[in-house]
């Protein structure tokens, strides 16, 4: 992979990146805004296994927004969402405090360059993989990094938090 410089029309997830001096790649794509799943539409269109695309969600802990990174062949497990961040319960973020607290849209928050940051927790299976490709701030746009380097920059917990 190729550092990536910042270029006019970066996210702030890539301005992150491009700031910590992160190794990345950027994938664009035709966003289709009748697809049922952005995460199995960004797989699908850059021709990457799903179990290595993960989609970014945000859920409430015990009244606290936390961030979720799972991959998109599976599901959140939010009772073990609650668990790995020391919680008790957990239920899905309404949308708007997500959009609004992340700073990004639906279909297009990234884990990285949140207006707020937010205590994250990395699904284990990422490290899996010597890459993964999560939302780089838009719909039509991934960011392919190690997992490694996606924990340390979110300050992410990794613990399995997926199923399916």
């Amino acid at each position: 992979m190729a550092k990536k410089t910042r270029k006019q029309g970066g996210t702030p997830a890539t301005v992150a990146l491009t700031a910590a001096g992160t190794a990345y790649t950027v994938h664009a794509y035709d966003h289709d805004p009748a697809a049922a799943s952005y995460g199995g539409e960004a797989a699908e269109a850059l021709g990457v296994s799903p179990e290595r695309v993960f989609k970014t969600l945000v859920a409430e802990v015990d009244g606290e927004l936390t961030v979720a990174v799972v991959p998109v062949a599976g599901q959140l497990d939010l009772k073990a969402l609650a668990t790995a961040v020391g919680g008790k319960r957990a239920v899905m973020a309404d949308p708007a405090a997500a959009e609004r607290t992340t700073g990004y849209v639906r279909g297009g928050i990234s884990p990285l360059g949140q207006r707020k940051r937010l205590r994250t927790v990395l699904d284990d299976s990422a490290t899996g993989h010597p890459t993964i490709c999560v939302s780089a701030g838009r719909r039509g746009l991934e960011v392919e990094l190690a997992p490694d380097d996606l924990a340390e920059l979110t300050g992410a917990v990794l613990a399995r938090i997926g199923r399916g």
